[in-house]
Formats: structure tokens, C-alpha cells, sequence
């Protein structure tokens, strides 16, 4: 199998930050790059999954699903009672 292609990516972290990783990699017996690129990947894919849910989200709105804000707030409110309302749902 032939190594996947790479390019290397320069940035300015805090010292802070810069021991954390070196404590990382000092504790896991792996280089810095590699703590580094496991780090990156997880913030890739968290951002990747917000973008697709933040687009989801907003095709609702477009199609109507939506609950609004009076039906949330009185089911807010009756969780602090002895007789919480069931959860809203989308009409």
C-alpha cells in the first residue's frame, strides 16, 4: 500500500498548549504529529457534523417543523411541577 499523501501545516499554539500535546505524546509513546493529527481529525469531523446538523436544522425551519417558543417555554416551565407536560413535538 502506498503512504497516503501529506502536507505539512504550521501554527502557533501556546506554550500551554504546546506541553499538554508533549504530555500527550510523552504518555501515549507517540510523536507529537501524531497527537496532533488525531486532535485535528476529531475538530474535522465534530465541525463537519455541525455544519450538516446546523443545514438540517435550517431545511426545517424552511418546511415548518418547527415548535414555537410559547408550546417550548410551558413545557420548560412544567418540568419544575409535580406534573411535568409531556415533551413538545413537531406538528
Amino acid at each position: 500500500m502506498a503512504p497516503a499523501e501529506t502536507k505539512v501545516l504550521t501554527a502557533h499554539v501556546p506554550l500551554s498548549l504546546a506541553d499538554k500535546v508533549d504530555e500527550l505524546a510523552a504518555r501515549l509513546e507517540r510523536s507529537q504529529g501524531w497527537v496532533i493529527k488525531q486532535a485535528l481529525s476529531a475538530w474535522v469531523d465534530q465541525e463537519e457534523e455541525r455544519s450538516r446538523l446546523t443545514r438540517e436544522a435550517l431545511a426545517d425551519v424552511d418546511a415548518g417543523r418547527v415548535i414555537d417558543h410559547q408550546t417550548i417555554q410551558r413545557w420548560a416551565d412544567s418540568l419544575a411541577t409535580d406534573n411535568p407536560l409531556p415533551a413538545p413535538m413537531v406538528p
